[in-house]
């Protein structure tokens, strides 16, 4: 596996690939999660680059950027061991050679709501990083993650409308063995704190199961409203919304494909988890 730490690097990299480029970006501190990306990746692409980049573009003031778990030595032996063609890894010089970019992408109204609400400068970073990579790398294909599912839905448009020729690959959530979602911020959490982490993803399927019986207008409330009484847990959201516009579902009576998001603080530590259903 080659890595690589510069633009000209990386150039020099991208010319020598023939067939098709799979791309999976990450920030590193790599688990299983991104490591299923990185396979689904090798299932539709002929070569396969994973980027490592901690983008400071996506983290406001206050935010974890400076404390973000930062392990490229270990990212790259996982790396290898996958069979993985090219690591890129460059410094927030390399990205951002002229400092602050002064040109940014709106995510459209999708980014205002829910993490855009909490995080409102959140996904214009995202989509600046994002256009940069496709720009510089010339993927055939990019691989992200469901749990990061209005991400998925934003990139997803930025590419629709903005016509980058790449195509987007939702890839399934991955989850330990007791159901919490991987998370690079997982390792923040003590193990007293892990264990009430398992309630988000058990409010989920406690959702899932009682969708029926509260439906498309008081199912959130429901889910939210169990979540807001686990001592230790500090909610922020909880939303059903539309699977592809990510738009929240408010009308009674609503039949479909659904997700149901949510947000949460268990100590200091912020977490997402997502379930899809059918209502």
């Amino acid at each position: 596996m080659q890595i690589l730490k510069t633009r000209e690097e990386l150039a020099a990299w991208r010319e020598t690939v023939s067939g098709t480029l799979g791309l999976v970006m990450t920030m590193g501190a790599l688990h299983e999660g991104h490591l299923e990306l990185v396979r689904a990746a090798q299932d539709f692409a002929d070569t396969v680059l994973v980027t490592v980049f901690v983008n400071p573009t996506q983290f406001a003031p206050g935010e974890d950027f400076e404390t973000y778990p930062r392990d490229l030595e270990s990212d790259a032996e996982k790396l290898r061991q996958e069979g993985v063609d090219a690591l890129f890894a460059p410094t927030p010089e390399v990205m951002y050679p002229e400092g602050e970019a002064q040109v940014r992408f709106d995510p459209g109204p999708a980014a205002k709501i829910l993490e855009g609400k909490t995080r409102p400068t959140h996904f214009a970073g995202v989509l600046l990083v994002v256009g940069k990579m496709f720009h510089l790398t010339r993927p055939d294909i990019a691989c992200f993650g469901r749990k990061d599912a209005q991400q998925l839905a934003i990139v997803t448009q930025m590419v629709k409308d903005l016509d980058f020729s790449v195509q987007i690959v939702p890839v399934e959530i991955c989850r330990e063995e007791d159901g919490l979602a991987m998370s690079s911020r997982n390792r923040y959490l003590s193990t007293a704190q892990r264990e009430t982490a398992l309630e988000l993803s058990r409010s989920l399927q406690w959702g899932v199961e009682n969708a029926e019986e509260y439906g498309s207008q008081a199912l959130a409330s429901a889910v939210h409203e169990r979540l807001a009484a686990v001592p230790g847990i500090e909610v922020d959201y909880v939303a059903l919304v539309d699977s592809e516009g990510y738009v929240p579902i408010t009308q009674a009576g609503y039949h479909g494909k659904a997700t149901l998001a949510l947000a949460a603080k268990v100590g200091n530590t912020r977490l997402i988890d997502n379930v899809d259903l059918w209502m």
